[in-house]
């Protein structure tokens, strides 16, 4: 049952991003190999399938507070992923210092942002609240699971692990296969064949496939077209030019998103930790934009350095004439 819904919202994915990629990149799209092809089987396999379906287990067995909280060591893994993979550089100088106490420092924020909450105040209320009929109908969550809160901790690590991966795997495909909507429609395709095979080896219920005009459908089509979609070919973009660790560094700010939306839409009230956890978040990540803002010049200053000589020596090899008398 857990991947059901990611195999409907990966194959919602991959109808919508395909004629896209065949409209958008049909005079620019380079040659398929098989390398490339093996880089989308992984980047399905990784980025699509495992991490989705481990999400979707580790929120059923655990909690979205937990998640949410285990979510933000996202750029941490990132980081230590893309420094094997030799994406990234460790250096003792401020731009490396500031990556490192910057990444630690939105770690910190948005663990502060989750656990702590402090005076309970309301920033700005719209009187608007989408989930009023819900409020007073059944506010007693379900502790089945309880036993099973180990698994859901290795599930949720994993997810995360699995999605800093591919992170790294799409940096390197990206390289040799520079389109976004290509590549993502071919993740999607890799990555809904997986969920299909798995589904198929889990899921004997028929009845559990079938899907009605409810909201399991148009869940399924929003997190398809929107998050699987449209999010994963500007993450493709970005990763494709400033690398892995600048995307996920941004994966705190899904905090102070949802308390904004949750402010102004269900009529939550703020709290003196997110607030405070908010601070951090963003100083967190303009520590690490600035360290990486402080390497492109280093990166851009080899090609001449490298031109440099063969100039030098081309204009050395050129004869002179003397004039003698």
């Amino acid at each position: 049952m857990f991947s059901l819904p990611t195999e409907y919202r990966l194959m919602f994915s991959a109808a919508f991003m395909v004629p896209l990629a065949l409209i958008l990149e049909r005079k620019r799209r380079p040659k398929l190999t098989w390398v490339v092809l093996f880089q989308a089987f992984l980047c399905g396999l990784i980025g699509a399938a495992a991490t989705q379906n481990l999400y979707i287990v580790s929120l059923a067995l655990t909690s979205p507070t937990f998640l949410a909280a285990i979510s933000n060591l996202l750029p941490a893994i990132t980081f230590v992923v893309a420094l094997c993979f030799r994406q990234e550089k460790l250096t003792l100088g401020y731009s490396g210092i500031a990556k490192i106490v910057g990444t630690v420092v939105g770690i910190g924020g948005a663990m502060l942002f989750t656990f702590y909450r402090g005076p309970v105040f309301t920033i700005w209320s719209t009187h608007i609240d989408l989930l009023r009929q819900y409020h007073n109908t059944n506010s007693v969550s379900s502790s089945s699971h309880k036993n099973n809160h180990a698994l859901g901790f290795l599930a949720g690590f994993g997810s995360i692990l699995c999605f800093g991966i591919w992170l790294t795997v799409q940096a390197k495909m990206s390289k040799r296969y520079p389109c976004p909507y290509s590549s993502t429609a071919l993740m999607c395709i890799m990555g809904s064949i997986q969920s299909v095979i798995f589904a198929l080896c889990m899921e004997r219920d028929w009845n559990q496939w079938k899907m009605g005009w409810d909201i399991r459908l148009w869940t399924a089509a929003y997190s398809g077209i929107m998050v699987s979609g449209v999010a994963v070919v500007l993450m493709s973009w970005s990763v494709q030019k400033r690398g892995a660790l600048f995307v996920s560094i941004f994966a705190p700010l899904v905090l102070l998103m949802v308390a904004l939306a949750s402010c102004l839409l269900l009529e939550e009230k703020s709290s003196l930790g997110s607030v405070l956890g908010g601070v951090l978040i963003v100083c967190g990540l303009y520590m690490v934009l600035w360290g990486k803002s402080k390497e492109e010049p280093s990166s851009l200053v080899l090609p001449s350095s490298t031109i440099a000589p063969r100039n030098s020596k081309n204009i050395d090899s050129v004869p002179v004439p003397l004039n003698v008398g």
